[in-house]
């Protein structure tokens, strides 16, 4: 099995509701995001790839248009937008692009990720 994976980043705010109210993601606040979409193939393509990662550039123009710089509450319409949450919305928008997508991972943090794999 072949994967491939390409990285994508942006910035934006949330609030997550329902926590104790000292907990510090209970207040609005941003993160940095970094987003991880892994591609997998048995075979290789004729020129040799997975997927050429300039067929990814979709994504980067879906991040860059509809979540840097938002509110993802506003984005999505709940007080639940977490990495998790996050990594199954974008795995599904890119599934529906790319069937060779098997992950994806966001990181909130540079030491915490979450990841998407059905």
């Amino acid at each position: 099995m072949y994967r491939i994976t390409k990285e994508f980043h942006f910035s934006a705010s949330h609030r997550l509701t329902g926590l104790p109210e000292e907990h510090p993601c209970a207040r609005l606040h941003g993160h940095n995001y970094m987003v991880v979409v892994e591609l997998s193939a048995a075979e290789l393509d004729a020129h040799g790839f997975v997927r050429d990662y300039r067929e990814l550039a979709p994504l980067k123009r879906y991040i860059d248009e509809a979540l840097d710089h938002r509110h993802l509450n506003d984005v999505f319409g709940h007080e639940r937008v977490t990495a998790e949450f996050l990594a199954r919305e974008l795995y599904g928008w890119c599934k529906a692009r790319w069937p060779e997508v098997t992950a994806v991972r966001v990181s909130e943090t540079p030491k915490t990720w979450a990841e998407y794999r059905p």
